[in-house]
């Protein structure tokens, strides 16, 4: 029996309110050790600072990984902005571009993709497949990758243009400098109850 038997499915709107109502939330000040919190308006200052050093993770699951591809070329060029270091490791990535269809198989890789890189991390989900399952409304495809994991920004498009997807880091750097992300008062990513319920992990 797989980690991904039973179907995806959205949490409901009173599983959201339930997980609301925990003491301990996701995002919010920072804790350090010894008890000390880091105030929001010094998390502001930081994320200021990470927003001109977003370092996203390379991660193409289908077609529009090439188009993600051209925004790195030099027609493009989005060094400009330091964005072109994409990670080979989830450790050292600040967030995740999910480019293309997810599948059901893959599903449990991105989850752990996902949780892999560390806090304050953004997930921006690309193309039409990555944010409804687009013509891929059958068994094998997960239909939104926001039934996965959190996302903060969507990417329309089959593929989207480089220029879109462009739009789109700027719509994350924008985040970054809130100090925002898609996961702020969550209690879990939705996929962890699904992976809970599955076959222990080795």
């Amino acid at each position: 029996m797989g980690v991904m038997d039973d179907p995806l499915r959205r949490p409901s709107d009173a599983e959201v309110g339930a997980a609301l109502q925990q003491n301990e939330v996701m995002g919010g000040p920072v804790r350090l050790p010894g008890g000390i919190a880091l105030p929001v308006q010094i998390e502001r200052v930081l994320g200021f600072g990470r927003s001109f050093s977003f370092w996203p993770l390379l991660f193409g699951l289908a077609c529009c990984a090439i188009e993600m591809m051209a925004l790195g070329g030099s027609r493009f060029d989005m060094a400009r902005f330091g964005m072109e270091a994409m990670r080979a490791s989830p450790r050292q990535a600040d967030g995740m571009i999910v480019a293309g269809w997810c599948t059901i198989k893959m599903a449990p890789r991105v989850v752990r993709l996902y949780e892999q890189i560390p806090d304050p991390k953004w997930v921006l989900a690309m193309g039409s497949c990555a944010v409804s399952g687009n013509v891929w409304d059958t068994y094998h495809v997960v239909q939104g990758i926001d039934s996965l994991i959190p996302v903060d920004v969507y990417v329309p498009g089959c593929p989207p243009r480089p220029e879109a997807l462009w739009q789109g880091l700027e719509m994350i750097r924008d985040r970054v400098k809130q100090s925002r992300h898609a996961y702020d008062g969550l209690r879990r990513i939705p996929a962890r109850e699904v992976l809970l319920h599955g076959e222990p992990r080795p």
